[in-house]
């Protein structure tokens, strides 16, 4: 078995790589649109636009982006959403809903609607103003007025139907509001809680099938008990990851797997798939000397313990030089090299949804 799951992935890159030639070879991306939804893995910039203290506008966030400046990518540089869309041919990346955009005719190659402090639960988005996954919803139906106004309805439609949206969301439901908030915990249980979710993600997946969505990938829950704020502010005293939280995540992704499996069934034309994010950063975590890393404990700005948003700033004192070796960035966030590998994990992954 071992052996057929390489075999298996060595042809997926075979077949990604056909795929990428026959971009280049044509000059346009693989798909013509791409839209990411979720919260700050995904936010590029939406939240500069808010009245809410998730921002990442300000350096270090950004120092190793195009022109070294910080544009509100909760990282060191690059998203794992910026290298999906370099990978698939886009030669800019989906501008950040609410910012301005003064070439109109760049939102034809997508949107990035995703908000930092956001998740499947409304009142988490609630709590950190954030943009919840229902107003993310109602914004990307405004995107497809404007698509239409630009291109016609069939054309527009043919867009919608034909380009990749991901979601990213549900950390912050669990560690910035349940696994903090007495009064969550003590009314549900994780499984409760997270059937919560669940049917926030099918309305969600609802509405978009709604307006003509139909290739749709959702990025599961990452081991969120390794995170290094986790296990700094709720693992006192050890520096271990917390095998209760990354249990809840476990718990929530098969869920999301067996829930997706039945959206499949109820809408035969979508195509959707459940991007495992969970394996594939645990590894990074457990062997950083296998990807090249040397530190997966902390993250590079500041002590690396906690520091996230505005704990992250230009004084913050200990932030590493170069966070190459870093698997994460901040508390919270991976690193731009770690996002690299991840979104090549999610481009073999996500096959289904470009072929």
């Amino acid at each position: 078995m071992i052996w057929w799951g390489r075999d298996m992935e060595y042809f997926k890159l075979r077949i990604l790589l056909i795929f990428l030639l026959i971009a280049e070879i044509n000059g346009e991306p693989i798909v013509p649109a791409l839209c990411f939804f979720g919260d700050s893995v995904m936010d590029a910039g939406n939240n500069n636009h808010l009245t809410t203290l998730l921002r990442a506008n300000f350096l270090p966030y950004g120092r190793d982006f195009i022109d070294h400046k910080p544009t509100g990518r909760f990282c060191n540089g690059k998203l794992a959403a910026d290298y999906t869309a370099e990978f698939l041919g886009f030669e800019t990346y989906p501008p950040p809903y609410l910012s301005r955009i003064d070439n109109e005719s760049l939102l034809l190659t997508g949107a990035n609607f995703a908000s930092a402090g956001s998740g499947y639960y409304d009142e988490t988005a609630l709590i950190y103003q954030a943009l919840s996954l229902r107003r993310q919803l109602s914004h990307y139906k405004d995107w497809q007025n404007r698509v239409v106004a630009m291109v016609g309805g069939e054309k527009a439609k043919e867009i919608f139907a034909t380009g990749i949206h991901i979601l990213s969301a549900g950390s912050s439901d669990f560690l910035q509001n349940y696994d903090i908030n007495p009064v969550l915990n003590r009314i549900y249980s994780p499984p409760q809680f997270s059937d919560i979710l669940i049917t926030s993600y099918i309305t969600f997946v609802e509405g978009l099938y709604d307006v003509g969505v139909r290739r749709f990938g959702v990025i599961s829950l990452p081991p969120i008990g390794c995170l290094p704020a986790a296990i700094t502010l709720l693992n006192l005293g050890s520096n271990d990851c917390m095998e209760d939280l990354n249990d809840e995540a476990l718990m929530f992704n098969n869920k999301l797997n067996e829930t997706s499996k039945n959206l499949v069934v109820r809408f035969p034309d979508l195509k959707i798939v459940v991007f495992d994010i969970y394996h594939t950063l645990l590894k990074m975590i457990k062997y950083p000397g296998a990807r090249g890393f040397c530190e997966s404990r902390k993250g590079c700005c500041g002590t690396g313990t906690v520091e996230t948003s505005l704990l992250c700033n230009e004084v913050s004192v200990g932030t590493c030089p170069n966070a190459t070796g870093f698997v994460f960035w901040d508390g919270f966030h991976t690193s731009d090299a770690a996002n690299e590998l991840l979104a090549q994990s999610l481009l073999t992954q996500g096959i289904p949804l470009i072929s």
